[in-house]
């Protein structure tokens, strides 16, 4: 009797009704609280500055405690979730960043702010790996393009609302308030999340057969609403290993090539460039008021080039669409240093943060949880999240001595160059998972040695 449930095949010819926007309210709700996160550190620490209840140093610091969190945080959550869930790792985390937050809100001093920054930052890395990845087992191939881009949406997101919603809460009621928010969020979905359930793909890979069977005939019963469902695609044969070394051998190794180079690239786009906005503004001459008027301005391209990103990537590709917004952010990077005239000046930051963010959708949202199998997914999309975050510890250093040396155009000389062997790397070892099966890239991948010792 075959043990084989088939669940990848069944999930994907589910039409998409009730059960898939579940999924993506609870996902989603949850990483636009990540998102909105990471966003409000600019608003905080300008005001524990200005107050004495921070330093320069002090500040610092806590950006790098940030930082230095979610590195561990996306390293260990690939090898928690491999190992005991997407739904127990998904709880976890957002239960650790809730309480954090909430504790954040009570901070005595600016070195109890900075510990509590860390474990958040913990619970946010390991959000945005688990987040990604969960939605990318459940959500059928012809449209998971789609789906996984409207996930990072709600992540960026978060930076415009975090923007806005600090400009009303934090004259009236203090810096304090932003974590008090962000905590009572992320609990409020952690709660909601309690009927989240388990993937049935990562039950199947790990063995659990019968719970992966009960849970796919609940899903196709409530995916169905009576109607016949067609019949799904045959079921991939051969397991991937789950050993840790298989990632580092043909033919995961060029796929983790292309996670590293993309997601450093992203982070130091995000965190090198975007982050910095407003220091560049006032250091071109413009009032601190004005500066913060631009980046929000700027900040309104987030969700939107998430969206283009989301409502292109089924129907252009992956690849060609990383390739094409790698270039066109070249093209707008060669000329933002030029622009001196203070319209032109935002409205060509707007036109360059619009494809940084498509790209955010594609690399961190899409295409990095496709490339790899079940099996491995959590940690190889840990792996390479960790070396993309800790790629930002070093980036603010980098970013200083190149805007002190050569100005903007010095900063934007390091992203065009970072873009440059993106796009090379997607070009040459990239995969297309457009309209793909996981388990058909899986089978791929398997074959692959096959091939070779068979020649």
């Amino acid at each position: 009797m075959s043990t084989s449930v088939n669940a990848g095949g069944r999930l994907d010819r589910l039409p998409i009704g009730p059960f898939h926007r579940r999924i993506m309210l609870l996902i989603g709700i949850g990483m636009f609280f990540d998102g909105f996160d990471i966003y409000i550190a600019g608003t905080v620490l300008s005001v524990t500055l200005k107050t004495g209840f921070s330093t320069l140093a002090q500040n610092a610091a806590f950006i790098s405690a940030t930082f230095v969190g979610m590195m561990l945080g996306s390293f260990g959550t690939g090898f928690l979730g491999d190992r005991y869930g997407r739904r127990f790792t998904y709880q976890f985390n957002l239960l650790l960043f809730g309480i954090a937050s909430l504790a954040a809100a009570f901070a005595p001093n600016m070195a109890f702010l900075i510990a509590c920054r860390f474990v958040m930052g913990v619970g946010l890395g390991a959000e945005n790996v688990v987040g990604y990845s969960t939605m990318t087992e459940f959500v059928p191939a012809r449209t998971r393009g789609k789906w996984l881009g409207l996930t990072a949406v709600c992540v960026v997101t978060g930076l415009p609302v975090a923007l806005l919603v600090a400009s009303v809460l934090v004259p009236q009621f203090g810096w304090r308030s932003m974590f008090v928010l962000g905590g009572v969020g992320a609990l409020v979905v952690w709660y909601m999340r309690k009927s989240l359930p388990e993937s049935p793909r990562w039950l199947e890979a790990v063995g659990r057969t019968t719970e992966a069977e009960a849970l796919m005939q609940a899903i196709e019963k409530e995916a169905a609403q009576g109607q016949p469902l067609p019949a799904p695609a045959a079921a991939s044969p051969v397991p991937v290993s789950p050993d840790l070394g298989t990632l580092f051998t043909a033919p995961l190794l060029s796929r983790m090539i292309v996670g590293a180079v993309c997601l450093i690239t992203i982070n130091t786009l995000l965190y090198g460039f975007v982050t910095w906005l407003p220091v560049f503004f006032v250091k071109q001459g413009l009032s601190v008021a004005t500066s913060f008027g631009y980046s929000l301005l700027m900040a309104l391209g987030a969700p939107i080039g998430a969206a283009i990103g989301a409502l292109t990537a089924d129907r252009w590709g992956r690849k060609p669409t990383i390739i094409g917004a790698s270039v066109i952010t070249v093209a707008f990077g060669i000329l933002y240093p030029m622009i001196s005239d203070p319209i032109l000046l935002p409205a060509v930051g707007f036109a360059l943060t619009v494809p940084i963010y498509v790209l955010v959708a594609l690399l961190f949202g899409i295409y990095i949880p496709e490339l790899f199998p079940t099996e491995v997914r959590l940690r190889a999309s840990g792996i390479v999240n960790t070396l993309g975050r800790g790629a930002t510890i070093a980036t603010p250093f980098l970013v200083v001595s190149l805007f002190e040396s050569r100005g903007v155009a010095g900063v934007m000389a390091l992203m065009i160059g970072l873009l440059l062997v993106q796009i090379i790397t997607v070009w040459a070892l990239g995969i297309e998972p457009r309209h793909r099966s996981l388990e058909e890239m899986k089978a791929e991948e398997t074959a692959a040695p096959v091939l070779k010792e068979a020649s």
